[in-house]
């Protein structure tokens, strides 16, 4: 079990807790540990719940590489951009349960999931790519077509806006704004509800609805090529 990725079961949910103790940034061990930690859960429960630790969900992509190793800026961005794709095409019902700040790739994770409640207080979301010198990758324009509000894509995608809770909910990064001290219930409550839906026929539909999308993602990604990220 992944200190950075901790897996917990109950009644046929698994939680993936990730706390790296700090902005739980997508290195290339965070996403090797979140993908472990899906290995499991897709096992072994019937749905999964993602979330963070206290304060933020994630703050996105390892700055450091980002920044500071050019040479890994691609792989570093393709093996998320598939980990994203494993949870946007995951057969299992996945509900996201915001801790906190989710931006750039944070905001990518927030849309890839299946339903997202996030803890109401002064958190930000949003995919601010332009604002540090960065272009978003095919996927990540392929997931905020596909859930951002129509009206707001262009600000929230190629403006750089970041957004409190309740507007972000708005806009579509988040699906409910919970207060802390109903947040936990909140989130079992729903985790519960999907248990209750027939697995078969909810992967079926899943599948149907997203799969046309996923392929598109995962052949981009494949083509693993020098346009795929622009920094």
């Amino acid at each position: 079990m992944s200190e950075l990725a901790k897996v917990e079961i109950e009644d046929n949910i698994a939680t993936i807790t990730m706390d790296d103790g700090k902005a739980n940034a997508l290195g290339f061990t965070m996403i090797e540990h979140i993908n472990k930690a899906l290995d499991e859960a897709e096992a072994c429960a019937d749905v999964i719940v993602m979330t963070g630790r206290e304060g933020v969900m994630t703050a996105g992509f390892d700055l450091k590489v980002m920044r500071n190793e050019p040479d890994r800026v691609i792989d570093l961005v393709n093996q998320g951009g598939r980990m994203l794709v494993r949870i946007f095409a995951s057969p299992k019902p996945i509900l996201l349960a915001s801790t906190g700040h989710g931006i750039a790739a944070g905001a990518l994770l927030m849309l890839s999931g299946d339903y997202r409640i996030s803890i109401a207080g002064d958190f930000k979301y949003g995919l601010n790519e332009s604002a540090i010198g960065m272009v978003l990758p095919p996927f990540g324009i392929d997931l905020a077509r596909f859930k951002l509000n129509q009206k707001y894509l262009d600000m929230a995608a190629v403006g750089a806006d970041l957004y409190h809770p309740e507007m972000a909910r708005d806009i579509g990064y988040i699906d409910e704004v919970i207060e802390a001290d109903k947040f936990t219930d909140r989130v079992r409550e729903k985790a519960d509800y999907f248990k209750t839906l027939d697995a078969k026929a909810y992967a079926g539909n899943k599948r149907l609805i997203r799969k046309a999308l996923a392929e598109k993602m995962t052949a981009t990604l494949n083509a693993s090529d020098d346009q795929s990220v622009e920094v």
